[in-house]
């Protein structure tokens, strides 16, 4: 059976548009009864907005009900959003809680299942399928990044190579040992595997990997080119954040690339004003948010990602897709009145040929004045003089594309430290 064969087998690819928009309906009017009657928070905020489930008559009324944040999990913690007994919550997952208090999700048998499955679609639409081995170099733990790929791996009927993250070295042999077709992992963590195959004199692209499964940070298309140059693989992005379910919730597919589809028969997507909370239409870029439509332990309504984005007509399928991801509502830097993502820096650092993807922005304010620092390393070692060079290069490309001046050092190849999760490109010590 050919990929495209496997994907048919699938009857939501075949689904008109109005067919899907009859199943979410379906499935949100069920959802919103089911938080309503079964979690005190969710029937509080829908009492105070003057809204019930009942009033619910088209997809378009969803926009009346109030939206979830991540603070209604914080101070919901631990539990204080589930919609099901705790007899039947099958496995509990958090964030790191690196910004304040964790968030917690459970799930039940039933919501593990149809995780697994959507993850195993993701796999499929990336070009992966049953028999093709496939090493995870996410998390695991509480970290929805591992188990999630490990168990939609084993229900796409792959063989899972659970590595995990870290041990940069052991990595790089076991994808030279255990010959795997797939890996999936964050993009920073891949850059990171690719300098220790040049640190150890091996060549990336005489490996066995075909397909790459990207996700957890946002990454630009120069970053992708950088993957897919170096290893000679699809490089492909799979969306999903632990509040809604863990990866899984979209993917991109293979012989596209052109943004995640969203798996909108799971999910309903939204975009709002990130000010105002106003939606959208689709095309005008804006904040995500998503409904769940069949989680049983921990439905979402309405929940703000603070990831900014648009959303796109189906391609493959009826089903919408995302634009990549261009930054997030609370990790945008305010620089001297301008708005600035590090993925825009980034961006700009792949422009220059002399410098490599491993990078760091420190925010101070001396003298009440913001200033920017940006670490960058060169991609080999460069003589005092090309560094300078480098230097201004980019400076230059900040001020013209971004309207903002920084500081730029260049740094020596390996110099700024790896993480083997999502990077941590940014100190502010405003």
């Amino acid at each position: 059976m050919t990929d495209r064969q496997e994907l048919a087998a699938d009857p939501i690819f075949n689904a008109s548009r109005a067919d899907i928009e009859r199943l979410q309906l379906e499935r949100l009017r069920s959802t919103l009864h089911h938080a309503y009657a079964n979690n005190p928070v969710y029937r509080r905020k829908f009492d105070a907005a003057g809204v019930h489930p009942d009033d619910l008559h088209t997809l378009e009324c969803l926009a009346r009900f109030p939206f979830t944040t991540k603070d209604d999990l914080r101070e919901s913690y631990p539990f204080g959003l589930f919609c099901v007994p705790m007899t039947d919550i099958a496995r509990l997952h958090a964030s790191s809680g690196t910004t304040g208090k964790a968030t917690v999700v459970g799930y039940t048998k039933n919501d593990l299942a149809a995780w697994s499955a959507l993850v195993a679609r993701s796999i499929r639409a990336a070009g992966g399928r049953a028999g093709m081995k496939v090493h995870i170099a996410y998390g695991y733990g509480l970290f929805t990044g591992g188990l999630g790929a490990h168990y939609g791996a084993e229900a796409a009927g792959c063989t899972v190579i659970p590595m995990s993250g870290g041990q940069t070295e052991r990595q790089v042999q076991l994808i030279c040992d255990f010959a795997p077709d797939i890996i999936m992992v964050t993009p920073s963590y891949m850059l990171a595997i690719l300098d220790e195959f040049r640190r150890q004199g091996l060549d990336p692209r005489a490996t066995s990997l075909r397909i790459g499964i990207f996700g957890a940070e946002p990454w630009s298309e120069g970053m992708r080119n950088e993957i897919e140059s170096a290893f000679g693989i699809d490089a492909c992005d799979i969306y999903g954040l632990s509040e809604v379910m863990g990866p899984g919730v979209a993917q991109e597919f293979a012989h596209t690339k052109e943004g995640p589809t969203i798996w909108e028969d799971h999910f309903i997507p939204e975009i709002v004003d990130p000010l105002t909370g106003e939606p959208m239409p689709d095309g005008e870029e804006g904040e995500l948010v998503f409904t769940s439509l069949v989680k049983e332990a921990m439905p979402v309504i309405r929940y703000r990602t603070r990831d900014l984005t648009r959303l796109l007509p189906g391609r493959s399928t009826a089903m919408r897709r995302m634009a990549k991801i261009s930054g997030r509502s609370d990790d945008m830097l305010i620089v001297r009145g301008v708005n600035v993502f590090p993925s825009q820096i980034e961006e700009l650092i792949l422009r220059c040929a002399g410098l490599a993807p491993h990078y760091e922005i420190e925010l101070t304010r001396p003298n009440r004045l913001d200033e920017m620092h940006i670490l960058v390393e060169a991609r080999t070692d460069l003589e005092p003089e090309a560094r300078a060079a480098q230097a201004l290069l980019l400076a230059a490309k900040l001020k013209e594309n971004v309207g903002i001046s920084a500081q730029i050092r260049i740094v020596p190849s390996g110099s700024l430290p790896r993480s083997a999760g999502k990077a941590q490109r940014v100190r502010d010590r405003r």
